[in-house]
């Protein structure tokens, strides 16, 4: 599981910074000051949780039960908040209207929260 962890978070990690460059240089063309912004969003909390992801998959502090319960919530949780940042920031090069789906991004920033929660209550419960 500890491979799959690190293998996910250096994946985002990599990702982040390529969509981080992108906007800086391809979209700062094409999006508003506000859309860039957002999107930027988007990479600073991808970035945040793929080196959260490094440091779940490096601890022996926490139990194997909640290390693959913190994977699947930051893992969809990634996909939901930055994901859906990422479509909404950049809605209006698109036909398609993004906005629809806008509901994903506060449920992805749940999911990220409890990943948080669930190391806290693993660590605080942890016996010594």
């Amino acid at each position: 599981m500890d491979k799959k962890i690190i293998s996910t978070g250096a994946i985002f990690g990599m990702l982040a910074i390529i969509l981080g460059a992108f906007g800086a240089h391809a979209l700062k063309k094409v999006l508003s000051i506000e859309e860039l912004t957002t999107f930027e969003t988007g990479v600073k909390y991808q970035m945040y949780h793929a080196l959260f992801l490094l440091f779940i998959g490096i601890t022996n502090t926490i139990s194997q039960k909640a290390k693959k319960t913190i994977y699947v919530l930051t893992l969809f949780g990634i996909l939901f908040f930055s994901g859906s940042i990422y479509l909404l920031a950049t809605n209006n090069l698109t036909s398609f209207n993004f906005k629809i789906i806008g509901f994903v991004t506060p449920l992805g920033g749940l999911l990220l929260i409890l990943a948080w929660g669930t190391l806290f209550l693993n660590y605080f419960n942890e016996k010594s």
